[in-house]
C-alpha cells in the first residue's frame, strides 16, 4: 500500500492536485494509508468517513433515492459519494469505497466481501467498478483499500495533465 501511496503522492504533485476520499466499510483505511506518508499533505485534501446511510446523504449528498433503489452498496451510491467528495472538497480527484466486509450483512445478491468503487475526477468521467474479495473482515477490508488506491492511479494516468 505504501508504494501505491507515494505513486499517488507523485502523480497528483505533478498535476498540481489535491485528492479526497469517501468511505464506508473501510473506515477511513485509504486516508490513513494517503496521510501516513510524510508530505501528503500538499496532495490530500481530506477524508470523509461515510458508514451510515445518514451520513453518506449528509456529508457527501448521496440522494436518499439512490439508497432506497440501489442499497449502500452499489456502483451508483459509490459514484455519488465519488462525486460528492469532490463538490465538499477542493479536491480534484476523489474515490469512494462502499461494501460488506462482513463477517455478517451479506445477502445472497451481495455476499460478504462486495465491494464498490467509485473514482471521479473535477471536469472529467466518473468511474465504478463492483469486486468480490474472499478473507475475513480485514483481509476485505485491505483488499478494498488497495484496489482504491489503484483505481485513483488508473484513473490519473487516464487524464491529460494540465499544461
Amino acid at each position: 500500500m505504501n508504494q501505491l501511496a507515494r505513486k499517488i503522492g507523485a502523480a497528483l504533485t505533478a498535476r498540481g492536485a489535491l485528492l479526497a476520499t469517501a468511505e464506508s466499510c473501510t473506515g477511513g483505511w485509504a486516508a490513513q494509508a494517503l496521510t501516513a506518508l510524510a508530505g501528503s499533505s500538499s496532495w490530500f485534501e481530506r477524508g470523509f468517513v461515510t458508514y451510515s446511510n445518514a451520513a453518506k446523504e449528509e456529508m457527501l449528498g448521496v440522494r436518499p433515492g439512490t439508497l432506497a433503489r440501489h442499497g449502500a452498496v452499489s456502483e451508483e451510491t459509490a459514484r455519488e459519494m465519488a462525486l460528492g467528495a469532490l463538490r465538499h472538497s477542493r479536491a480534484a480527484v476523489a474515490l469512494a469505497i462502499t461494501g460488506i466486509a462482513g463477517p455478517s450483512g451479506g445477502t445472497r445478491d451481495k455476499p460478504v466481501g462486495t465491494v464498490c468503487f467509485a473514482w471521479a475526477a473535477k471536469g472529467g468521467a466518473t468511474r465504478s467498478e463492483t469486486r468480490h474479495f474472499t478473507g475475513d473482515r480485514e483481509a476485505v477490508r485491505r483488499q478494498s483499500v488497495e484496489r482504491a488506491l489503484a483505481g485513483v492511479l488508473e484513473l490519473l494516468d487516464a487524464a491529460p495533465r494540465r499544461a
